[in-house]
């Protein structure tokens, strides 16, 4: 794990996380665009380079083996597989074997499902769950995995594989509360009538605080997260929209920008903006999408 900027929690009387930063990757037209792209993440400065799993993309564990082979430093992993697709004798199988081909480097990633997945169930030919249903698979799907991991399924090079859970409604968060290593937030519920950064830092805090009060005494081994919908640093172009409009359609632009992880602001605004959440609400895990991978290294460097 990174040492960037760790610091005294003078709540907790203990050191707090550093921070660590990861990007999500789209496509590449080929096998040298995917090394490229890796290779420019690590040199970013960023911990995690990560892909999608989603019909019509590529398949996330062969780009996964792909992006550890161009990198030296980095970890690779998902973010995240649709759980809603696995059953645990074929994800432990599968995971197992990535873990090994990249000497240890993976991070697993899952999520129930979201609700905009449903023309892919379509797709396949299969029913769509309910909310509730997806998120109690998932709740099996990972004590399922684990339990395989325990057995025959663990491989040799990576004796513990991490697990990240990313969501931000209540019945989710209690499952990743009881069994993940990092929790993303994505997602967060906020009012309809947010009007400032305040409102924006005050939905934030309740989730912190939701996940801390769900996790009781295991919220020491949880590393929290924010899946950052928009980086918007002065002198660096227009920002990318897209992401925080597919969570809330309906909000305008202005509001869009109070949204929690939608970071504004110069480089150094922007990097305290990043220790204030860590100091406030245990936020260190900062997961962005490539269309702002370049903006976000400069409040990187400036952390660092």
């Amino acid at each position: 794990m990174s040492t960037v900027d760790g610091v005294n929690d003078d709540r907790n009387n203990v050191v707090a996380r550093p921070f660590r930063f990861s990007v999500g990757l789209g496509g590449g037209e080929s096998r040298v665009g995917w090394r490229k792209k890796a290779q420019q993440a690590e040199d970013l400065g960023y911990d995690v380079v990560t892909v999608p799993d989603h019909l019509g993309m590529i398949s996330p564990f062969p780009a996964v083996i792909a992006m550890a082979e161009a990198t030296d430093r980095v970890r690779v992993g998902t973010m995240v597989l649709d759980g809603a697709f696995y059953r645990s004798a074929w994800l432990a199988r599968d995971v197992a074997s990535v873990a090994q081909l990249t000497d240890g480097r993976f991070e697993l990633g899952l999520g129930a499902g979201p609700d905009f997945a449903k023309p892919e169930f379509e797709a396949l030919g299969l029913p769509f769950p309910s909310g509730r249903q997806r998120i109690e698979h998932l709740r099996e799907l990972i004590v399922d995995t684990k339990a395989l991991f325990a057995g025959d399924h663990q491989p040799p090079v990576q004796h513990r594989i991490p697990l990240l859970v990313a969501g931000g409604g209540d019945r989710l968060l209690r499952v990743a509360a009881e069994h993940a290593d990092t929790i993303s937030l994505a997602g967060i519920p906020v009012d309809s009538d947010i009007d400032s950064d305040e409102t924006g830092d005050a939905a934030l805090a309740r989730r912190s605080r939701f996940v801390r009060e769900a996790a009781g005494t295991r919220f020491a081994d949880i590393e929290l997260g924010l899946t950052v919908q928009a980086v918007e640093v002065e002198g660096h172009g227009e920002v990318d929209l897209t992401l925080p409009r597919m969570f809330q359609p309906t909000f305008s632009d202005a509001q869009l920008r109070h949204l929690p992880g939608f970071l504004h602001g110069s480089a150094r605004d922007i990097a305290d903006t990043l220790r204030r959440y860590r100091d406030e609400y245990s936020v260190t895990h900062f997961s962005i999408n490539e269309a702002q991978m370049t903006a976000l290294a400069k409040v990187i460097e400036d952390l660092r």
